[in-house]
């Protein structure tokens, strides 16, 4: 039987490979040298990473959100907050809980408008506008 001669590994990729690489591209008898690279430069520092992060999650308008139920106390009549509390803002819509169905009739009636345009005032038209209430 006559031998097979060596195999030859062609190098793959543009510069000249040190003579590491070539034994052990003939040790493990493939070139890993580029799949090495490439692993090598996919990482990336968080600075650039977390500003596009930060817009998919849409953080400006969840601090917002947040902000609107901190300030509710401050903005709205005491009598009201007393008994009517934001639960929630959910395209534009937010979500007042009031504590019994009397409190809701009067808010509605005669409140609703002048607790929308301190909010818009606040927080700009675009985050809030609308308001429902429901009593819980």
């Amino acid at each position: 039987m006559i031998p097979l001669p060596p195999r030859r590994i062609p190098p793959r990729g543009a510069g000249k490979r040190s003579a590491r690489q070539r034994v052990l591209a003939e040790w493990r008898g493939v070139d890993l040298a580029p799949l090495e690279k490439a692993r090598a430069n996919t990482a990336k520092s968080a600075a650039s990473v977390l500003p596009k992060v930060l817009g998919e999650v849409r953080i400006e308008r969840r601090q917002s959100e947040a902000e609107i139920l901190k300030v509710w106390n401050s903005l709205i009549d005491p009598n009201i907050v007393k008994h009517a509390q934001p639960t929630g803002l959910n395209k534009g819509t937010l979500f007042v809980t009031v504590d019994s169905s009397v409190w809701l009739a009067e808010i509605v009636r005669y409140r609703k408008r002048e607790i929308l345009e301190r909010i818009q005032n606040s927080f700009g038209k675009d985050l809030v506008s609308k308001i429902s209430f429901r009593v819980g």
